[in-house]
C-alpha cells in the first residue's frame, strides 16, 4: 500500500497485504538453507521454521554457531552441502566470511536458486568481494532493520531490493522472505542504497556516534567534579531508560511537549548548535562509505588473523572504561531489594 513517509510516499507491505498464508504459496515447498548461525541465521531460521517454512542450516563444522544450531533442533550441514540442496539460499555470514567462502559455495549456485542477502554489502562492493552471482540466478535483499535477537524476540520492519531477476518473481519472494521471517512492515530500496545507509547508522547515531557523544559528555561532567554516578545517570541512564523509550513510543515532539520549560528551551536551543557540528561530520562519514573507503577497513581488519583477540581487547577498554563500569554498577542496584 501506498504510505507517506513526511513529503515522500512509499510503498509498503505489511501483513495486511501480505499475509503468512500468501507467502506460503509464493514460496511453496522450497528448501531454505540458511547459511551461518550468528544472531542474524539463528534469528531468521528459527522464525522461518516457525512460521512453517521448510529450512536447512549450513554452518561449519564445530565451530560455536554449529553447536548452537544442533542446540536448536537442526542438524547442520557444511556450507557447501546446503548450498547444493537448497532452492533459496540465505547469505548470512559475516561481511568478511561471505567474500572468504563465496569460491567455495558459487560452484552450486545454479540457474533457477534464488540468493538472499540480509545486508548489500558484498553485492555493492563486488570488485572488493569477488561475489559475483551466476546469469539465472534470483539475486534479493531481505534486510532486517536491527540484530537478529530483536528479529527472533519482537519482528522488526524490514526493507527488501531486487539485483537481479531471472525468474520475473524475485520481489514477490522478497516480500513473502521478509514476511516469513516475521517483519512488521517491509518497503522498498535498492542494494547500494541499503548498503550506505546501514554502513552509515552504524557509524552514526546507531551506535558511533551515540557512543562518542555519550563518552565526551560524561569525559566533561566528571572532569567538572560530578561523581560517577551522577554523571552516568544524566547521560545514559536516563536516555536509555526514559527518555528514548518515550521517542520510540510516540515521537521527539511528544517528549517535548512532556519535557520541563527549561528542558524545552536547552533541547530546542542546543540541537541547533549538535546539528551544525555533526552535518559536516556526517557528510564525510557518507563520503567515505559510498567511496569502498569503510568497506575496505572493514574487510581487511575483520579478515586478519588476530582479528578476534584484537576485537576483544578495543570491547575490552570500553567495558573497563569509568562510565561503563559505572554502568554496570547502575544496572545492578535497579534490581536490588
Amino acid at each position: 500500500m501506498k504510505i507517506k513517509f513526511g513529503d515522500e510516499i512509499e510503498n509498503v507491505v505489511t501483513k495486511k497485504e501480505l499475509s503468512l498464508e500468501k507467502a506460503h504459496k509464493i514460496i511453496g515447498d522450497k528448501l531454505i538453507a540458511i547459511l551461518g548461525y550468528g544472531t542474524q541465521g539463528q534469528g531468521q531460521a528459527l522464525n522461518l521454521r516457525d512460521n512453517g517454512f521448510k529450512v536447512i542450516v549450513g554452518q561449519r563444522k564445530g565451530t560455536d554457531s554449529w553447536h548452537k544450531a544442533v542446540k536448536d533442533g537442526f542438524t547442520p550441514v557444511p556450507l557447501e552441502e546446503a548450498t547444493r540442496k537448497g532452492d533459496i539460499i540465505f547469505y548470512l555470514l559475516s561481511d568478511a566470511g561471505q567474500k572468504q567462502i563465496w569460491p567455495k559455495i558459487k560452484q552450486f549456485l545454479t540457474a533457477g536458486k534464488t540468493l538472499v542477502f540480509a545486508h548489500g554489502f558484498s553485492i555493492t562492493f563486488q570488485d572488493q568481494t569477488g561475489v559475483v552471482p551466476k546469469k539465472g540466478v534470483d539475486v534479493i535483499l531481505v534486510a532486517p532493520k536491527g540484530p537478529g535477537i530483536d528479529v527472533r524476540r519482537k519482528g522488526i520492519n524490514a526493507s527488501i531490493a531486487v539485483y537481479k531477476d531471472a525468474t520475473g518473481q524475485a520481489k514477490k519472494k522478497a516480500f513473502a522472505l521478509a514476511m516469513g521471517i516475521g517483519s512488521t512492515y517491509v518497503f522498498e530500496t535498492t542494494f547500494k542504497k541499503e548498503t550506505y545507509s546501514d554502513l552509515v547508522g552504524e557509524r552514526g547515531t546507531l551506535v558511533g556516534a551515540i557512543a562518542g557523544i555519550m563518552q565526551a559528555q560524561y569525559e566533561e561532567l566528571r572532569a567538572r567534579g560530578h561523581s560517577p554516578s551522577e554523571a552516568f545517570n544524566d547521560t545514559v541512564e536516563e536516555a536509555t531508560r526514559s527518555l528514548i523509550p518515550l521517542i520510540n513510543e510516540n515521537g521527539l515532539p511528544f517528549l517535548l511537549e512532556n519535557a520541563s520549560t527549561t528542558a524545552q528551551r536547552g533541547a530546542l536551543d542546543w540541537s541547533l548548535q549538535f546539528y551544525k557540528a555533526n552535518k559536516p561530520l556526517f557528510k564525510k562519514l557518507y563520503d567515505s562509505v559510498k567511496s569502498g573507503k569503510e568497506a575496505k577497513i572493514a574487510i581487511a581488519k575483520n579478515s586478519a588473523p588476530d582479528y578476534k583477540q584484537k576485537l576483544e581487547k578495543e570491547i575490552a577498554a570500553i567495558r573497563n572504561s569509568e562510565m561503563w563500569r559505572a554502568g554496570e554498577t547502575t544496572r545492578r542496584l535497579r534490581t536490588r531489594k
